[in-house]
């Protein structure tokens, strides 16, 4: 197998999964909310994907922001505090996009 798509003689281009902390499903990177520390300790949003530092993942769902923030589970994985004004953040972001 040399990994060439016989249709097009290309390469194949492999989408990268991730997981999500709330509800534990693997979904392709780009439908999932990025939140990174970064080197300094600041806890932030990435849109890009590309920020460097440790990242964790969470669907664009507020269901899950809440399970997540209940549960601990990014501060775990960040393996740092986060802020309140991070998960308020969040949530506002997610509202935002429901109403468009």
């Amino acid at each position: 197998m040399s990994g060439k798509s016989p249709a097009t003689g290309g390469k194949i281009k492999k989408i990268p999964m991730r997981q999500c902390l709330g509800c534990n499903e693997h979904k392709p990177k780009g439908e999932l909310l990025r939140v990174v520390r970064s080197p300094e300790g600041e806890v932030s949003l990435d849109f890009t994907g590309k920020k460097s530092g440790r990242g964790a993942y969470i669907c664009h769902s507020l269901a899950c922001l809440k399970k997540v923030r209940k549960s601990r589970r990014l501060e775990h994985n960040l393996e740092c505090p986060i802020s309140p004004e991070v998960y308020d953040r969040m949530e506002a972001e997610l509202t935002q996009e429901e109403n468009v």
